[in-house]
């Protein structure tokens, strides 16, 4: 069994895409997942699974959308994955305030979600592609970042944004079900 992590985009977001964490660790453990965990409200589930990461995003998405009202994109990644995220920051290896650090996480190439847009105007955000995440320094905060509403905006590579906080507890949560 693989230890996983699956990221939902937009649940429980501004009053839309409502999604009790109960229900979403009920469907993760009527597919037979193991060791299934939510963290905070907004569609963060730990759970193992034999089965690829891309087809468990896929039971997942679809299982979701056939028990309730909402449809959210899901991104899943392997503890192994989850870990290289963390340790492979660029941002955090230059001594950036974890606090300021984000990761948009995509379904495709993170160049996919940046592509056309002119970072420098930006500035003092920044937005880093590394493989499938796009590793994101907001100074200001998500909320009055410009960048980030770019982000939210463009069409193409699915992406579910998650805080530097939420990816690490995120990792100690799969670490601890490892052991």
């Amino acid at each position: 069994m693989t230890l996983m992590v699956a990221l939902l985009r937009g649940v429980n977001v501004g009053g839309h895409g409502t999604l009790p964490m109960a229900d979403l660790r009920a469907i993760a453990t009527d597919l037979g997942y193991g060791d299934v965990a939510t963290y905070i409200q907004s569609g963060n589930l730990v759970l193992s699974s034999s089965t690829a990461a891309a087809t468990v995003a896929r039971e997942l998405a679809d299982a979701i959308a056939a028990a309730t009202s909402v449809s959210p994109a899901v991104m899943v990644r392997t503890r192994r994955q989850l870990a290289k995220v963390v340790h492979d920051s660029p941002l955090l290896a230059r001594g950036e305030d974890a606090a300021h650090l984000h990761v948009l996480f995509t379904d495709g190439p993170a160049t996919a979600a940046v592509a056309g847009l002119e970072l420098d105007r930006y500035a003092p955000e920044e937005a880093i592609p590394v493989g499938k995440e796009l590793h994101l320094l907001l100074p200001g905060g998500v909320g009055r970042s410009r960048l980030a509403i770019d982000l939210g905006r463009r069409k193409g590579a699915a992406g579910t944004m998650r805080s530097w906080r939420t990816v690490t507890t995120l990792l100690a949560m799969v670490d601890e079900a490892a052991s």
